[in-house]
């Protein structure tokens, strides 16, 4: 068996840096993901935040495309309960005519974003024709088809029509969403970047592994140095906090202050705040490959989804060029001109 390695971005602004230049730092990564050899490279969606240049995805998705020559690229995800499903499959319907083979739409149930946001963005929707997810999610998905809705005398399509419609992807972490995912036919990535249980995730791998033919992939945080203490001290300065609201719904966000910032905006009363405990895979290139190949081994994971939650520019370029290069010596010399630079027998 192998596995692949592809990067989840969100375009981190860094301290002292302007938003222009952010924007210019993700080009440089995304180029620098196609030369060592990832599979794809995602960007997702946030809202109403000075420290992340990435509320559209759709736009920064064209720029990648323009800037590299082969590499996957897509989001990670469209948080589709902002907008109409229709005119999400126009605008990947676009993109897929421009580079077809290449895009990727990845869609995520959160908002991306705290109650303001999230307020201003559906301020125009009306709440009772919205649906619920799975109704918008299975209406986006007929949308995408090349069928489209071709039912009646006048047909409502989602143009142009692609030769090769973007590949879709559902994000989430619980049972529910991986099987809206298999009742679509959709590939799903379970985000254990944001839930490191690894109970959940081996329940969760047992289920999708019954259930559906697609690969298993995962979302992880990963951080890589020369230095092992130099990486492990970066990643203990991260934090998890998930906001539990009355209606069952779960919110993870990165600091104590964002969850009471969450809290002071929220129109649904807040049952808790809690910790949760990070699950950063972070040290030398041998010490964080050893770790991949123990869960690929584990759980048969198909895939990675690397998530670095750095800001400095460098330290996530190293943190690619490092671990790619520790996987690249592991393909018997026999083999690497026949192999893809990350995909490991």
């Amino acid at each position: 068996m192998s596995y692949e390695l592809g990067i989840l971005d969100k375009c981190p602004v860094n301290e002292g840096e302007t938003s222009q230049q952010a924007l210019l730092n993700m080009v440089e990564l995304v180029r620098t993901a196609e030369q060592w050899g990832y599979q794809r490279f995602w960007i997702a969606e946030h809202h109403n935040t000075e420290a992340l240049a990435s509320p559209s995805p759709e736009i920064l998705i064209s720029w990648a495309l323009a800037h590299t020559h082969k590499i996957k690229i897509g989001s990670g995800g469209v948080m589709l309960q902002h907008y109409s499903p229709y005119k999400v499959a126009e605008n990947f319907n676009v993109l897929a005519s421009l580079a077809p083979g290449r895009v990727e739409l990845g869609i995520g149930k959160a908002p991306g974003g705290f109650p303001l946001s999230t307020r201003a963005l559906q301020a125009a929707r009306d709440p009772a024709k919205q649906g619920t997810f799975s109704e918008q999610l299975t209406l986006l998905d007929q949308y995408l088809s090349p069928r489209q809705r071709t039912d009646t005398a006048d047909p409502l399509r989602a143009t142009p029509l692609p030769t090769q419609v973007a590949q879709p992807y559902l994000l989430g972490a619980s049972r529910d969403s991986a099987q809206l995912a298999v009742d679509l036919g959709w590939q799903f990535v379970f985000a254990a970047h944001l839930n490191g249980d690894r109970g959940l995730l081996s329940e969760f791998s047992q289920f999708w592994k019954a259930n559906s033919r697609q690969p298993l992939i995962i979302a992880l945080q990963v951080i890589v140095s020369e230095e092992a203490k130099h990486a492990e001290k970066q990643a203990q300065q991260l934090q998890l906090w998930q906001v539990t609201l009355e209606n069952g719904q779960h919110v993870t966000v990165g600091s104590e202050a964002q969850a009471e910032t969450f809290r002071r905006q929220s129109d649904v009363p807040v049952q808790a705040i809690n910790r949760k405990p990070t699950a950063v895979l972070a040290g030398s290139p041998s010490q964080v490959l050893a770790e991949l190949d123990a869960l690929h081994q584990q759980f048969a994971i198909d895939e990675f989804m690397l998530d670095i939650p750095l800001t400095d520019p460098q330290a996530r370029q190293e943190t690619l060029r490092l671990l790619a290069n520790e996987k690249q010596k592991k393909i018997p010399c026999c083999e690497a001109a026949n192999k893809p630079a990350l995909t490991i027998g």
